[in-house]
């Protein structure tokens, strides 16, 4: 069979139905796979003209959604013919359809993820999320239910990505500890269990866990510094991004060496 190209569309235009405001406001630390944290949250707001009620009429009948949205940060970085998955430690190449590399010729994602809300408000339509991996502002594309009888495949296997990595036990600061209790008080996150999920599945890459011991990531609008130790992973500093950080040469905390 002899397929006519000439009839296939060099470009699809394709505008974006919604955007993502999520709890994720750096690349660094977001899930290699969607359900890994569920305490990751975001409300996806649908825009014109796809943000009328009737189009969301029934879709809280279903407890999860299929969200196909875009990479975009990574357009600039263009795409790679293969890539050096996590599940592999980074050191050896599968080609890039046999990853679910951000790095791909049109930078298109998928994403399972449980629907907690759906949000009619002044004209408005929020859809909110949990259980997510988008970077905030994350234009979508498309949204679907998730139906268990189809899209869930007992048979399938899973190649390299053999399952979840092993956990990570965690020890927070006393001021870590008291900042977040706070910050839940004041804005109803609870960051603290976001922070616990995200790190025990430890969200280093690869490169950087032999040479370096310290990170930090960025959660909504807080900071979080933590350290590797022998014994796990001690969270040292959460703070505002606009506010005096409370780690400093002169602190009396325990330092990672």
């Amino acid at each position: 069979m002899v397929l006519d190209t000439r009839s296939f569309p060099s470009a699809v235009i394709i505008e974006p139905i919604g955007i993502i405001h999520s709890c994720f406001t750096e690349k660094f630390g977001i899930p290699r796979q969607p359900g890994m944290v569920p305490a990751a949250t975001a409300r996806l707001e649908l825009l014109p003209p796809c943000n009328r009620s009737e189009m969301v009429r029934g879709l809280d009948q279903f407890s999860h959604l299929w969200v196909h949205f875009l990479f975009h940060e990574t357009i600039a970085e263009g795409w790679k013919p293969t890539v050096r998955p996590p599940w592999l430690g980074g050191q050896k190449r599968v080609g890039v359809f046999a990853s679910r590399s951000p790095h791909r010729p049109n930078h298109m994602g998928l994403s399972a993820v449980k629907l907690e809300a759906v949000v009619t408000d002044k004209g408005l339509v929020f859809l909110d999320l949990s259980g997510v991996d988008f970077l905030d502002q994350t234009p979508v594309f498309d949204i679907k239910p998730y139906i268990p009888y189809s899209d869930s495949l007992e048979s399938a296997s899973c190649g390299y990505a053999h399952g979840m990595q092993p956990e990570v036990p965690i020890t927070f600061t006393a001021e870590a500890e008291a900042f977040c209790a706070g910050y839940q008080i004041e804005t109803g996150r609870d960051i603290l269990q976001l922070i616990r999920e995200m790190i025990r599945h430890d969200p280093r890459p690869a490169s950087q866990k032999k040479r370096k011991s310290r990170f930090g990531m960025l959660l909504w609008d807080v900071n979080i510094r933590w350290c590797v130790e022998e014994e796990g992973v001690r969270v040292e500093e959460c703070a505002p991004i606009n506010g005096i950080s409370l780690f400093t040469k002169n602190s009396s905390q325990k330092t990672c060496k």
